[in-house]
């Protein structure tokens, strides 16, 4: 039998994925310029791929692209952080939530979590924490739910970044994973939203203490 052979990432995806991953591991700190000229000599491209990976990334918010500055890795703030994660505190429990009453499966999110524990580096690590919330909310039942918040993904790892470069916390995060997961995978749908939204919202308040506005967030859809 004659096997498929693996699809050849584009330039400009692997330029992307590149910038992101660079971002997301501290290689490259918020408000750091980004020059076209250079990053393509860095990856062995023109500069046509970088442009619209940067393009892209702007999009995301991971980067802020300036008549006057150029593209600069985004800053990362106590206000950044709120906005961002006001918007998961208001939806990424409720999105749990309707999972477990659903009986959607949580294997994904139960592989991402073995992923985590065994990631042999952040970048690693910071990937499978990532997929291990989407896949706990992306089978809430509601397309447009998950989609809003793949919207502030990148942008909510970027404060995680930042945050653990100041503050190394990854351990005590994977703890309350688990806590998320087991409640999930018993069906208890309502302790499942109370552990996320107070991971949530414990987290970004060890970082930006303060930053929390939302305190009713978990009960606002419930």
């Amino acid at each position: 039998m004659t096997s498929v052979p693996t699809p050849i990432p584009s330039r400009t995806q692997f330029v992307l994925q590149e910038i992101k991953r660079r971002i997301l591991t501290g290689r490259l700190t918020p408000g750091q310029a980004l020059v076209e000229t250079e990053l393509a000599a860095q990856f062995g491209v023109s500069k046509t791929p970088v442009r619209e990976a940067l393009k892209t990334l702007a999009g995301t918010g991971l980067v802020v692209m300036s008549q006057y500055k150029g593209v600069t890795v985004r800053m990362v703030d106590a206000d950044m952080a709120r906005e961002v994660y006001d918007v998961r505190l208001l939806l990424e429990p409720e999105a749990l939530r309707r999972a477990v009453r659903r009986g959607a499966s949580l294997d994904a999110a139960r592989d991402a979590l073995t992923r985590a524990d065994e990631a042999g580096d952040t970048a690693e690590r910071s990937l499978a924490n990532r997929e291990f919330h989407r896949a706990l909310y992306l089978p809430c039942g509601n397309p447009l739910l998950g989609r809003m918040l793949d919207e502030v993904r990148d942008q909510a790892a970027l404060v995680s970044a930042v945050a653990w470069a100041a503050s190394p916390s990854w351990q005590q995060e994977a703890g309350e994973h688990r806590e998320i997961l087991r409640l999930a995978l018993a069906g208890d749908a309502d302790g499942a939203a109370r552990a996320l939204h107070t991971h949530i919202g414990s987290f970004v308040e060890r970082a930006f203490p303060g930053t929390v506005a939302s305190a009713q967030g978990e009960d606002a859809l419930a």
